[in-house]
C-alpha cells in the first residue's frame, strides 16, 4: 500500500466504519463502491477509469449471458468479449512495453507503443500527467481483472447465479480492503455477503486485531528487514562478496513474506471488519517440505485461480504424462508473466514448474524417504534461489547476482561484518515469525494460563492484552511511517 492509500485509511476508515455500522445493507453496498472507488482515486486518479471499464464489461456480459440463457453460442461469445478485453487491458497497461521492447530488440525496428500515443492525447485534454515515455501500470490491474473475470466465467459454467445490481457487482470488483493486492476474490467466494451481511462488535474487534497483525508485519518486520535488501542491492553484483549476497537474497526471502502476507493480512481484517470473510492466502510457507507443499501455502488465491480457470480447463492431470507436463509448464509459464512484463519473471515461473514437475514424476518415490528437516531446508534454499530471479532487473543481473553468491567476488568485504552486526535481530525476529513455532508457544502459554485462572478472567485477561498489543503495534507503526522513507507495497506493482 503506497503511502496515499495508507493515509486514506488513517482520515477515513474510522468515520467510514461509524456510519457502516449503523447502515441498511443496502446503504452499506452503496458505501463498499463509493469507498472504493475513492481508495483507488486516491492513488490513482485516472486508472481508475480502467477498472470501471473493466468492471462495466464483466457486468454488461453477465447480464447478457443470462438474458440469453438458452443460447449456449451467444452465451461463449459474451464469455470471449469478456476474456479477451480483460486481458486486453492487462496486455495494453502491463505487457505492452515489453512487446513493443522485444519485437523493436529483435527486428531492429522503432515502432512506438500506442498505448503511449493515448497518453499523449490525453495529457492534452486534460492535466493527469501520464507517463509519455514508459506505460505507468495501475496498481492492482491484475487483481481486479481476474477477480472480475472469475465472475463471467463462473456464471458461463453456472456455478454462480447473474448479479442483476450494478451497485453490488462493482462494490465486489473496488472492495478497498484487497483491490489493490489481493488476496484474489471469486465472485463466489462472497456473493451471499453482497446481498446481505453481519456487521458486529465482535466481527470489528476480531478483524481489527488481524488488521493490526498485518500492519505490524508489514511495517515493522517487512520494511525493517527490506532495508538491508535495499542496502546490498544497490552495491554493483560485480562487488559483493558472497556473504553479502545470500544476506541480501535472505533480506528479500523474508520482506516479500511479510509484506505480501501482511498486507493479505491486513485485507482479510478489513474485510472482516466489513462483514466479508476473505480466503487466506498464506499459511506459513517457508516452514514447506517440497516446493509443491509450498505453492499450496504461498498466495494460495492466485494459485486456486490458475487451477481452477487455466490448469483444469486444460486437462489438469487427467490426462497423458506428456500432455500434463506442458499443462503444468503453462500455467507457470503464465504466473511468472502474471506477476510481470520481464523474462526474469518468465523464467522465474518456469523454474517453479520444472521443480514441481520434478518432484511430481522424478523425485516421488525418493522424497518421502529423505527425513523432514532436510527436505524443509532443501525447499528454501530453493526458493530463495528462485527469489533472485524475481527481483532482479534482468537476466544478466541474476546471473552476476548467483555468480555473487557462489563466490566470484570474494567470501567476505569490509562491511559485512557491520551489516551482520545491525542486522542480526531483525534476521532473528524474521526467522522465529515466519514459522509455526511462535503459535505453538502462545497456545501453551495460553492453556497454562487458562489452568489457573477462571474462564471469565481467562477472557478479560486475553482481551485487556489484545488491545493493549493492538493499540501498542498501530502506534509503532505510525510512528515508523510518518518517520521512515522507505515503504513499499511489493505487490502493488504487480
Amino acid at each position: 500500500m503506497v503511502f496515499s492509500q495508507l493515509s486514506f485509511l488513517y482520515l477515513f476508515l474510522p468515520v467510514v466504519m461509524l456510519l457502516y455500522f449503523f447502515a441498511s445493507d443496502r446503504a452499506r453496498n452503496v458505501m463498499i463502491l463509493v469507498t472504493g472507488l475513492l481508495f483507488y482515486a486516491w492513488g490513482e486518479p485516472f486508472y481508475v477509469v480502467v477498472m470501471l471499464i473493466s468492471t462495466l464489461i464483466d457486468y454488461t456480459a453477465g447480464r447478457l449471458m443470462d438474458r440469453y440463457d438458452d443460447r449456449d453460442d451467444l452465451r461463449r461469445v459474451f464469455l470471449l468479449v469478456s476474456v479477451c478485453m480483460n486481458v486486453g487491458l492487462l496486455a495494453a497497461f502491463k505487457y505492452s512495453d515489453f512487446i513493443f521492447d522485444n519485437i523493436n530488440a529483435l527486428f531492429g525496428s522503432d515502432y512506438t507503443n500506442p498505448v503511449l500515443l493515448l497518453n499523449k492525447a490525453i495529457n492534452r485534454i486534460a492535466p493527469f500527467g501520464l507517463n509519455e515515455r514508459r506505460v505507468e501500470l495501475p496498481i492492482g490491474i491484475s487483481f481486479f481483472t481476474f477477480q472480475s473475470m472469475s465472475y463471467t466465467i463462473d456464471l458461463y459454467r453456472r456455478e454462480i447465479k447473474v448479479q442483476r445490481s450494478f451497485v453490488k457487482f462493482a462494490g465486489f470488483v473496488s472492495l478497498f480492503p484487497q483491490i489493490v493486492a489481493g488476496p484474489i476474490v471469486r465472485y463466489a467466494d462472497v456473493a451471499k455477503e453482497l446481498d446481505h451481511r453481519t456487521v458486529s462488535t465482535a466481527g470489528v474487534s476480531q478483524g481489527f486485531e488481524r488488521f493490526a497483525k498485518g500492519l505490524a508485519k508489514k511495517v515493522l518486520l517487512a520494511n525493517s528487514i527490506g532495508t538491508v535488501w535495499a542496502q546490498i542491492k544497490d552495491t554493483p553484483f560485480e562487488e559483493l562478496s558472497a556473504v553479502s549476497a545470500w544476506m541480501g537474497i535472505l533480506a528479500f526471502t523474508f520482506q516479500i513474506y511479510y509484506d505480501f502476507s501482511g498486507y493479505s493480512d491486513m485485507a482479510v481484517g478489513l474485510g472482516r471488519m466489513l462483514g466479508f470473510t476473505f480466503p487466506e492466502n498464506f499459511d506459513h510457507p517457508y516452514v514447506s517440505t517440497s516446493v509443491t507443499q509450498f505453492w499450496r501455502r504461498w498466495h494460495m488465491t492466485l494459485g486456486g485461480w490458475f487451477r481452477s480457470y487455466v490448469y483444469i480447463p486444460l486437462g489438469g492431470n487427467r490426462c497423458s504424462t506428456g500432455r500434463n507436463i506442458f499443462n503444468l509448464l503453462v500455467v507457470w509459464g503464465l504466473t511468472g508473466l502474471w506477476h510481470g512484463a520481464s523474462w526474469n519473471f518468465v523464467l522465474w515461473g518456469l523454474y517453479f514448474g520444472v521443480l514441481l514437475i520434478m518432484e511430481k514424476y522424478v523425485l516421488k518415490d525418493i522424497l518421502p524417504k529423505i527425513p523432514a528437516f532436510v527436505r524443509r531446508v532443501v525447499t528454501f534454499l530453493l526458493v530463495v534461489m528462485g527469489w533472485v530471479l524475481f527481483d532482479t532487473e534482468s537476466l544478466g543481473a541474476a546471473g552476476s547476482f548467483f555468480r555473487a553468491m557462489f563466490g566470484a567476488n570474494g567470501l567476505i568485504s569490509e562491511d559485512t561484518g557491520y551489516l551482520l552486526r545491525t542486522s542480526a535481530f531483525i534476521f532473528l525476529i524474521c526467522i522465529l515469525l515466519c514459522g509455526t513455532l511462535h503459535t505453538r508457544l502462545i497456545t501453551s502459554v495460553r492453556g497454562f494460563v487458562s489452568r489457573k485462572v477462571s474462564p471469565k478472567g481467562m477472557i478479560i485477561a486475553r482481551t485487556a492484552a489484545v488491545t493493549v498489543l493492538e493499540a501498542a503495534a498501530v502506534i509503532l507503526c505510525t510512528s515508523y511511517i510518518i518517520g521512515s522513507s522507505y515503504n513499499p507495497f511489493l505487490y502493488f506493482r504487480f
